[in-house]
């Protein structure tokens, strides 16, 4: 049996992740695919998305989503942990809302491949960063052309080329 390499923790080694604080996190599609809409325009997998994100508040006492965004093929999310002694970890958070879409959205579409194992995430320090990192979600759907994770060409079966019109002259 050949030994696979292992995998590097994308986590803070030794960091708490149920400390009361804000957690920037992104969660990417598999392989990046163009699974959820166009930016302000989501498709039905779109909005299971959005209604799963706004749910996660009601799982866990003391867990809030103070801004997110659904992009085609990611998500944007700050997630508010106020330090309650029950609160779960952000894996834990992460796992249930990944897990939940998955089931849903697989009931109409069995054996889709929804996420990317894992996900990013980015323990907010201080109000600078906590400013720059709502900007960027706000932003994120008008910039989705610059957006890292643009694809070229970003095809879905129901949308077709998802991103932004071009502008209109004059």
């Amino acid at each position: 049996m050949m030994d696979l390499p292992k995998r590097k923790s994308p986590r803070i080694s030794g960091y708490d992740y149920s400390t009361p604080n804000y957690y920037f996190i992104t969660i990417c599609t598999h392989e990046h695919q163009c699974l959820f809409g166009k930016p302000n325009h989501l498709n039905q997998r779109g909005m299971i998305v959005r209604e799963h994100i706004e749910r996660l508040p009601g799982y866990y006492h003391g867990v809030h989503i103070d801004h997110f965004v659904v992009m085609p093929n990611h998500i944007h999310l700050i997630i508010v942990l106020d330090g309650n002694e029950s609160d779960p970890n952000i894996s834990s958070i992460v796992a249930l809302f990944k897990t939940g879409v998955t089931k849903q959205i697989r009931e109409k579409e069995p054996g889709i491949k929804i996420w990317q194992r894992s996900f990013h995430d980015h323990v907010i320090r201080n109000q600078k960063s906590y400013k720059k990192i709502w900007m960027y979600i706000e932003d994120n759907p008008r910039k989705w052309e610059e957006d890292c994770f643009y694809p070229k060409e970003c095809v879905t079966k129901d949308l077709g080329r998802v991103g932004n019109p071009p502008l209109q002259k004059g």
